[in-house]
């Protein structure tokens, strides 16, 4: 037997009972897990959002369990993608489509604390801030904790997000109602670091939040666990996102090596 279904109120109504936050979530081949990320949507103290999955072309039961979730919770919504286009293009359609205040990022295998955005947007009106992201633990593919959680700075500068990423993307937020939509660059990969380079060049900075908030699935072969790999991608943030020289995203690559390696590398500490 199916669960309850839960008569929310309509959206027009939701959107008037600010802050209201949309939630993207780009979705390819994740029925091990989406689920569960759905579920950590769920159980959000703060309940005003809609989730936007974006079904990037998956050949498993994704788009299905989904549709059964969304039989049950009429906050989510589903798009399906023909054909693979990759998580930043997925990410793209889910702001483009999205009503909220807010916009916040969740992939479809990590996972949000019960209080990730009531304590976010408590923050974010305390302080006037327009971009926030925090601290996010560490678990294994298989849900286990790493005993590991990556530090977020509490101040990030511009000039600071240039050297490295320092927004875990499933903690970051931006505030729409003031930005404006920031989309993420069309490249495959490093388009989250993109898209919060653009968004905190506009916000003239970030603020972060040292409690973790989330839980992030360190996956085998990920493009994160890959550094060498990642070091393309990274250069292309430079030459084709922010439009700097060949000579410029040379030195820029020289000074991302000794932050990601000698600086941002010890934001990851253990658990206490």
């Amino acid at each position: 037997m199916g669960k309850t279904k839960i008569d929310y109120p309509p959206l027009e109504d939701l959107m008037k009972k600010s802050p209201f936050v949309s939630i993207v979530m780009p979705a390819h081949d994740a029925e091990a897990f989406i689920a569960e990320s759905i579920s950590s949507i769920q159980q959000q103290t703060h309940e005003n959002w809609e989730l936007l999955v974006i079904d990037d072309a998956s050949h498993d039961q994704t788009a299905k369990i989904v549709e059964d979730l969304m039989a049950e919770d009429d906050r989510i919504k589903l798009h399906s993608l023909p054909a693979n286009q990759g998580a930043g293009f997925a990410r793209n359609i889910g702001i483009k489509a999205s009503k909220g205040d807010y916009i916040s990022f969740l992939d479809a295998d990590d996972l949000w604390k019960p209080h990730k955005l009531k304590t976010q947007l408590d923050f974010m009106a305390r302080e006037k801030v327009y971009v926030c992201y925090s601290s996010y633990e560490l678990m294994d593919e298989d849900g286990k904790s790493l005993v590991k959680k990556i530090e977020a700075l509490e101040e990030l500068p511009f000039s600071k997000l240039l050297k490295a990423n320092y927004v875990g993307n499933l903690t970051g937020i931006y505030d729409a109602s003031h930005l404006g939509k920031i989309f993420c660059p069309l490249i495959r990969k490093r388009q989250d670091w993109g898209l919060w380079l653009l968004a905190v060049k506009k916000a003239g900075g970030a603020r972060g939040i040292t409690e973790p908030l989330a839980t992030y699935r360190v996956r085998k072969h990920s493009i994160s666990a890959n550094k060498w790999e990642m070091l393309g991608y990274n250069y292309k943030v430079y030459r084709k996102v922010l439009g700097f020289s060949a000579l410029k995203s040379g030195f820029w690559m020289l000074l991302f090596l000794w932050e990601q390696f000698m600086v941002k590398s010890r934001r990851k500490v253990d658990l206490k």
